[in-house]
């Protein structure tokens, strides 16, 4: 299994994400998953599948401790008792004592950020939390919560691909230790087509995906949870350890522009939807 390591804190580089998985789906993924060698996997309480997670990881026979699980505070729980109540929920339905890392899932401006990060850390000394971290922050309000926080800040859980690119929020998370994790990828399936990757694994006997994902991984701070449903494309997103991209090939991967991620969005949405 391969880390990434920030602050002393070893998180396993590929993760499942479980965004849009749901029911007996969702359990039999995960289920997949930790069979394939999956060590992380992230959750929400907004994504409605944390039960079925917490039947995946009993029904693995995998050590609890083995496994590096993440979830995500919803929109309405950011006061201090909602935190409180909400977290000791996702546990329930987890079937844990504890999570690895609970992030503030989305910026929220009707409950103050100090007295939710308050709350987080609070669970952190209960022994419920082993690590705190936001998703969806800017640079900005990511510096404010640091700032705020008695914990530090593990990580800030982001789009991050070729095609939306973090330049400046990454750079700030290497020089103050922190994980960048890359949610979507992919560019939401858009770049399972894309040429320049394809052309860049034919290289190397990769698929695009997998380019995609070693592109990301190769960087310093990066985590990343993609998404996959079948037993295929599960393996295919781990296996990307063998490879290393040139320095000429992660400046072709990189094609930050705000059209080619809609049209990388659309793709992925319409190649769904087909029969």
């Amino acid at each position: 299994m391969h880390v990434t390591t920030v602050r002393g804190v070893d998180i396993p580089t590929v993760g499942l994400g479980t965004w849009r998985l749901t029911g007996e789906q969702c359990r039999e993924t995960v289920r997949t998953a930790l069979e394939l060698g999956y060590r992380h996997i992230d959750t929400a309480q907004q994504y409605g599948n944390e039960r079925q997670i917490g039947g995946a990881l009993r029904d693995s026979g995998v050590d609890r401790e083995d496994v590096f699980v993440t979830t995500k505070l919803g929109r309405g729980n950011r006061g201090y008792d909602d935190v409180r109540r909400s977290t000791e929920e996702s546990l329930a339905k987890l079937g844990t004592e504890y999570v690895d890392l609970l992030l503030i899932h989305w910026p929220d401006l009707t409950t103050p950020l100090g007295e939710t990060l308050a709350a987080m850390n609070d669970l952190v000394a209960d022994g419920k939390v082993g690590h705190v971290g936001v998703s969806n922050f800017g640079l900005d309000r990511l510096d404010r919560a640091r700032g705020l926080s008695e914990n530090e800040i593990l990580t800030d859980q982001v789009q991050y691909n070729p095609y939306w690119t973090q330049t400046d929020l990454l750079d700030y998370c290497r020089i103050h230790d922190v994980a960048l994790t890359a949610y979507s990828p992919l560019g939401h399936g858009g770049a399972l087509s894309d040429p320049v990757l394809e052309e860049i694994g034919d290289r190397y006997g990769k698929t695009a995906a997998q380019v995609a994902i070693r592109w990301l991984v190769q960087q310093p701070n990066v985590v990343t949870v993609p998404k996959a449903t079948s037993r295929e494309h599960l393996a295919e997103n781990v296996d990307v350890f063998d490879f290393e991209l040139s320095d000429a090939e992660c400046e072709r991967i990189r094609q930050p522009s705000k059209s080619r991620a809609l049209s990388s969005f659309l793709t992925g949405r319409l190649r769904r939807a087909a029969p």
